[in-house]
């Protein structure tokens, strides 16, 4: 506009590509003329006329003035200094974005070469902000990238021209922005001062969370359950979303309980995660063999699966984890009616490194497919079985051989006997045994395994008649490492409990529920005698008075007493501590 009004206008044609590259507007401009002019060829009415114009200038307070001050008649155009530059407000120009020596003012236009400077609408682009600067001229946070315009003066062709106040700093925060790095020529040009805190920057919102780094809301995600992050988190925004489908919230896939699940949504996690380490899908009625196929299918790294009361699966779905799950290292499938031992021989023959299986109430499953897994997977640390009828001593003595760092064993209510028990001696690092409800098992095995196994730290002998207070006290002597002794409907009196008290010296766990001979006399003499002894149940032991109960909780409070009476006391308790309130309303 300045090149227009100009009485030389031939002059300005000849330096116009000049100007354009030099020029910091992006284009000839009334500043560019001003400060280009000859300062030799002013005389000193010119200078003084400039000095007036420029005081005239520094009074105005809007840009509405500003514009019609730049657009006056032509007469103002003849008066040119650098004065009128130099008088520009304050609040157009920032104090610390241009030198202050008079003599530099040229110089400092002409090198910002517009190399990096970027074009913005002045009034349509708000002003934002932007992070804090460090003293070596970087953003001190990496995630946040910055663009640094200039913005132009007000001119009367903007329709909002108060929305902006000069010539100042804009900071455009995206990702397809350029960083103010140390060593980048623009940051160097476009500053005349090094030093990046003498520019008037704006503090940012510290309170918007998405400021954070990523890894940070990840941590914070990972809090949540896998409900909460699909219904809640995911909603919240595009950036939110993508950060719930990060992969390692995605490794672990816990669908249990929820009957929503069904085969399409395995078919679409199938689809986004390749990388699932473990499968729970307990009690999803309403997902088939084809769904579960279509999801292991894409997960050749999964460790561990579970699918408790899934009685709709069939051998179809192990058959296909066994052929792509080679690292398979747990299967928990009990209550599955249709699963057979065809299942069972291919988890041996392709998984052999399993360590965990747990097929408790598989009907189906005989000693035939127990044989080939315990021959197929010699790591095996923990197998279960419960009420399997058709498993018997045979698979007892297969695990015994093929599987010797077994730690934990339960054949609850398999057709096993004291025959099959006492090939288990033969297990060194046997921890945990579970022979509840073992048919004819008697109190000399039990005595060999103890002897036998030193480490055993748990020993669960619950609904077997046979047991007696010999066996017990034989335990009690020879347990060197037991902790935990569960004796619920045995053939025991208050001598079993006075005998522990009196010998063991490790155990602090003992389950006597539904004894019918115990009395006060052994509850009380084994808490006087144990000083190991935390939890006694007596459950249903109708010899026991509460009374006798009441006064043991209060002498001894490290132990817990677990009666009928004592247990409601204790839920009741947990009732008002989470803010539970009884209905005192009498019904009419």
């Amino acid at each position: 506009m300045g090149h227009l009004l100009s009485k030389n206008g031939k002059r300005v044609k000849k330096r116009k590509r000049k100007l354009r590259r030099n020029c910091f507007l992006h284009g000839p401009c009334m500043l560019c003329f001003i400060v280009h002019s000859n300062a030799n060829s002013r005389n000193e009415n010119q200078l003084e006329s400039a000095s007036k114009l420029a005081e005239r200038y520094a009074t105005l307070s809007t840009p509405e003035d500003c514009a019609k001050f730049l657009l006056s008649p032509k007469e103002l155009w003849e008066e040119q200094g650098k004065c009128l530059l130099s008088s520009v407000p304050a609040k157009f120009i920032g104090p610390q974005l241009f030198r202050t020596v008079s003599t530099e003012y040229s110089e400092m236009v002409c090198k910002r070469k517009c190399g990096g400077v970027q074009k913005c609408a002045p009034c349509k682009q708000p002003r934002c902000t932007f992070q804090e600067v460090t003293e070596n001229g970087v953003v001190s946070d990496p995630a946040a990238q910055c663009h640094i315009h200039l913005c132009s003066l007000p001119s009367s062709s903007s329709s909002s021209s108060t929305e902006c106040s000069g010539v100042g700093l804009q900071v455009d925060l995206g990702e397809g922005s350029t960083t103010t790095n140390q060593g980048s020529s623009e940051s160097s040009e476009l500053a005349p001062h090094k030093n990046l805190q003498e520019f008037k920057v704006f503090e940012t919102d510290v309170s918007n969370v998405n400021l954070l780094p990523s890894s940070i809301l990840l941590k914070i995600f990972a809090h949540l359950s896998v409900k909460e992050r699909c219904l809640s988190a995911s909603l919240v925004c595009k950036y939110w979303c993508d950060l719930c489908l990060d992969f390692q919230f995605w490794k672990q896939i816990d669908l249990s309980g929820r009957q929503q699940v069904t085969d399409d949504l395995l078919i679409k996690i199938a689809a986004r995660r390749q990388n699932v380490t473990e499968i729970n899908i307990s009690d999803c009625r309403n997902v088939s063999d084809d769904g579960v196929r279509s999801l292991v299918s894409q997960c050749p790294g999964l460790l561990k699966y579970t699918a408790y009361r899934c009685k709709q699966l069939s051998d179809l779905s192990l058959l296909v984890i066994s052929t792509h799950c080679p690292l398979l290292q747990k299967v928990h499938v009990g209550n599955q009616d249709k699963l057979t031992d065809e299942a069972l021989k291919q988890l041996g023959e392709h998984c052999s490194e399993l360590k965990d299986v747990h097929f408790g109430q598989c009907y189906k499953i005989t000693d035939e497919g127990m044989v080939v897994l315990a021959k197929g997977c010699p790591k095996l640390q923990r197998i279960y079985m419960q009420e399997n009828k058709l498993v018997t001593d045979k698979s007892v003595k297969a695990f015994a051989e093929h599987c010797p760092e077994l730690q934990f064993v339960g054949f609850m209510g398999c057709s096993v006997t004291s025959q099959g028990v006492i090939h288990l001696t033969k297990l060194k690092n046997l921890s945990s045994l579970d022979l509840r409800h073992i048919s004819e098992l008697n109190n000399e095995t039990v005595m060999e395994v103890v002897r036998k196994c030193r480490n055993l730290s748990s020993l669960n002998l619950c609904l077997n008649w046979s047991i007696n207070d010999r066996c017990v006290e034989f335990i009690a002597k020879e347990g060197q490492s037991l902790k935990e002794l569960y004796l619920v409907s045995c053939k025991i009196t208050d001598y079993a409990l006075i005998a522990i008290g009196q010998y063991s010296t490790t155990i602090e766990t003992v389950d006597a529920g539904w004894c019918k001979e115990i009395t006060d006399q052994g509850a009380t003499q084994i808490a006087q005698s144990s000083k190991s002894l935390r939890y006694l149940g007596l459950m249903r032991c109708d010899k026991v008075n509460e009374e006798t109960v009441e006064q043991l909780v209060q002498q001894y409070q490290h132990i817990t007493f677990s009666t009928v009476m004592q247990d409601c006391k204790r839920t009741l308790e947990r009732a008002y501590q989470m803010g539970w309130i009884p209905n005192t309303s009498t019904a009419s």
